[in-house]
Formats: structure tokens, C-alpha cells, sequence
């Protein structure tokens, strides 16, 4: 028999039997509707957390104050202003691994424009914090020389979730934007960040120079007449080694400070990729798990199909029987068998594969989820679907094949 005949007497079969076999094929389009699902959902965490660790610019770690002892009493970490303008100058000039050593001071403040006005992160930093973020602007300009390192210039750079808070859809460079009953024209629009790996918005951010921020915005810490800074964003050259890189920056802080050998460390480095790369492998590993989940529901369907093609065996023995005393061998019997199987599980999985990308699609609006549907994904599920369809099939398949013409004919 040729494969178009066998494939038309297996089609027949199966439309002599919707019910059933729509039946039978619901544990597949169910397998494969969840493992698609699943695994967008799965991609879409995955590709959410790759997004966090662009947004911080690569090979990039954090230096924060530390903790320090007084009168006895160990003080929390960040409890005291430990670094200074001068470490970070001092880092990359000495540290041939490291490219740049951005300080910044941070706070929180009411900006106003107009009749406008949001609460938003005030940063003062210098230009080396846009470089270490690999943070490009939109629009506008970024600080020039004077401005950093003069005494008092009023310019900001902002972020886009603030220009739209304040400005809507107008265009806010040259506009004017109150700190603190400061005065500040804005010369740059940052480009856009995302979230940070805490949820935090990014883009809801004023950049100011360092020394106007600390002079007019948000004051010196503690009062001291050192250019205390509340953290260092140090970037280290493509190529080089982070681990090195982090050693010796280590020796060079711990040297500056003053830091007796057995004398814990007055600040701590922190390396945000490598806290994100384990976030990343964790959501690879949850997706697979989802995965192998919702494939337990295809192994199900799968099981399904054998059952209804043993009861359809049993059925139409004496069919089979008549078919072979006319003339047909066991591998057309195995065939015509094995083919229902594989239909049913095909159909199965083109219809799974709708409710799949449907049910994505669903996820994402419904729960706010970012998912991320895959090509290779809907080929796996609908691989997997076929590769079912014939595991489970050939055992009723082969069954029927190796009936006796005669007993099958005299079954009752």
C-alpha cells in the first residue's frame, strides 16, 4: 500500500471516532499548549534579567562605605562615609585594569517644573559615571569640564521617567527645573535604562555635577570638609581580569584608608553581574523545570494514545483480519496503525501550539509578565508531540500487525 492510501484509511478511521479521538488527542494539546506557555514564560524572566545586567554596563562593580567601630560599638554597613573623591581618582591611575572610577553622592529631593512638581533620585557624579554605566544620552549635551568641577553650576541631566513626570511630551531640554529652591537647566535627556535588578526604575533619576550636588543639593556628609562620596562605580577594562581587578583595588583602598593587616575593610565591593549572571542561571534552570512539568501532561496524552489505540485493535480485529486474508502484509497493518497514532498526536499538537501562544500572550497581560515566545520551542513541543505519538503507537500498532489472519477472522 503506498502512504497516501495508508494515510486516507487512517484519516477515516479517526473520523469515524471524533469524540474519541478528540478525546485522545486533548492530553497532547494540553502537554503542548503548557510547555510552550511555560517556556515563554521562562524566556521572558530569563531575557528580563540579561536586560538588568546590560542596563549596569558590563564589566562593572560597586564600591559602598563599609562599616566602622566606635567607642566599642560596630556600626552598620554604610553607617559612615568612607570613600572620597580622591579614591576614585586614585583607583584608575594606580590600577592599570581599571578604565574608570566614578564617585557619586546620592539623595532624594521634590523637583518642580512649572506647575509640576515629583519626587525623584538626585545623583551628582561626574562624567565618568555615564561612561562606567555606558549610559548614552538622547538628547542634549553632557557636563563640560567647568561645570563639573566648579563650584556651583546649575545643569542636570534627567532621566526619562522624570522628564515625562514633569515635562509630559514636551521637549525638556534648556527648561528649567527646581532642587531645593535651586534653580538647574537641563542640558541632557539620559537614554533609557530599565529596571534595576531591585525593581528600582532607573530611568526616575536628576544627574547633577558632584560638587554642585554636594555644595547646593545635598550637602556634605557628616559636615566633614572631605570630599566624602557615597559610592564608586569602577569599571574595568575589556580584557582584563574582574577578579584582579577587585583584588587590587581592595589592597589600593585598604593602603589609602589606613587599614592595619587583621582591620576589616571600611567599605565593601560589590559585583553586580556576577549577582545577576546567578540570578540568569536560575531562571534557565526554572524554565527547564517548567518545562519538564508541562511535559509530564504530554507523557499523559501520550498514554492516552495507546490505551485508545489498543481498545481500536480489539475493535476492528476482524477487520484486520479480512484485510490480511485479502492480501495484506504486517507491516500495512503496523503502518495504518502507527500513522492514527502519529496523526492524533500532530493534530494534537497544532492545536496545542494555538492555545499555546495564545495563553503566552494571555499570561503577559493578564499578570503583567514579560514573555518571550521561541521558534525553537513550538518545534520541540511539536516534536516531542510526533516523537509521543510514535512511541506510544507502536506498541498497539505492532499488536495488530502480528494478528493471525484466522484467529482475527473467527474473533467475536
Amino acid at each position: 500500500m503506498s502512504w497516501l492510501a495508508t494515510l486516507r484509511i487512517a484519516l477515516r478511521a479517526l473520523r469515524v471516532n471524533k469524540l474519541r479521538s478528540a478525546l485522545t488527542m486533548l492530553g497532547i494539546i494540553i502537554g503542548v499548549a503548557a510547555v510552550i506557555t511555560m517556556l515563554a514564560v521562562g524566556r521572558g524572566a530569563q531575557a528580563r534579567v540579561e536586560d538588568q545586567i546590560k542596563s549596569l554596563g558590563s564589566n562593572l562593580f560597586i564600591v559602598f562605605p563599609g562599616s566602622t567601630t566606635s567607642s566599642g560599638v560596630r556600626l552598620g554597613a554604610g553607617a559612615v562615609q568612607t570613600l572620597t573623591e580622591d579614591d576614585a581618582w586614585a583607583i584608575p591611575r594606580e590600577i592599570p585594569e581599571v578604565q574608570v572610577a566614578a564617585p557619586t553622592l546620592r539623595g532624594s529631593a521634590q523637583i518642580v517644573a512649572g506647575n509640576a512638581n515629583w519626587s525623584t533620585v538626585i545623583q551628582g557624579v561626574t562624567p565618568e559615571f555615564l561612561e562606567a554605566r555606558e549610559w548614552p544620552l538622547l538628547a542634549g549635551r553632557g557636563f563640560e569640564p567647568e561645570e563639573t568641577f566648579g563650584a556651583g553650576a546649575k545643569v542636570a541631566l534627567i532621566g526619562q521617567t522624570a522628564a515625562r513626570q514633569l515635562f509630559g511630551n514636551a521637549d525638556p531640554i534648556d527648561q528649567e527645573v527646581r532642587i531645593k529652591q535651586v534653580p538647574f537647566r537641563i542640558v541632557g535627556v539620559l537614554d533609557r535604562k530599565g529596571q534595576s535588578m531591585i525593581g528600582q526604575d532607573q530611568d526616575d533619576v536628576v544627574l547633577v555635577p558632584l560638587a554642585t550636588a554636594r555644595n547646593r543639593v545635598l550637602g556634605t556628609p557628616q559636615g566633614s570638609t572631605i570630599r566624602r562620596v557615597g559610592m564608586l562605580s569602577v569599571k574595568v577594562r575589556a580584557g582584563a581580569d574582574m577578579k584582579v581587578a577587585e583584588v587590587r583595588v581592595r589592597e589600593l583602598l585598604r593602603q589609602r584608608h589606613r587599614l592595619q593587616p587583621g582591620q576589616d575593610d571600611d567599605f565593601s565591593l560589590r559585583n553586580l553581574s556576577e549577582i545577576l549572571a546567578a540570578q540568569e542561571t536560575s531562571s534557565r534552570i526554572l524554565t527547564w523545570l517548567l518545562a519538564a512539568v508541562a511535559s509530564v501532561s504530554l507523557i499523559v496524552g501520550g498514554i492516552g494514545i495507546m490505551n485508545i489505540m489498543l481498545v481500536s485493535v480489539t475493535e476492528r480485529t476482524r477487520e484486520i483480519g479480512l484485510r490480511m486474508a485479502v492480501g495484506a502484509r504486517g507491516r500495512d497493518i503496523l503502518t495504518q496503525f502507527l500513522v492514527e497514532a502519529v496523526v492524533l498526536s500532530l493534530l494534537g499538537g497544532l492545536i496545542g501550539i494555538v492555545l499555546g501562544v495564545a495563553g503566552s500572550y494571555a499570561v503577559g497581560v493578564a499578570a503583567g509578565w514579560r514573555t518571550e515566545l521561541s521558534g525553537a520551542a513550538i518545534v520541540l513541543a511539536v516534536g516531542f508531540a510526533a516523537g509521543v505519538g510514535v512511541f506510544f503507537g507502536w506498541y498497539p500498532a505492532r499488536k495488530a500487525a502480528r494478528l493471525s489472519p484466522i484467529e482475527a477472522l473467527r474473533y467475536e
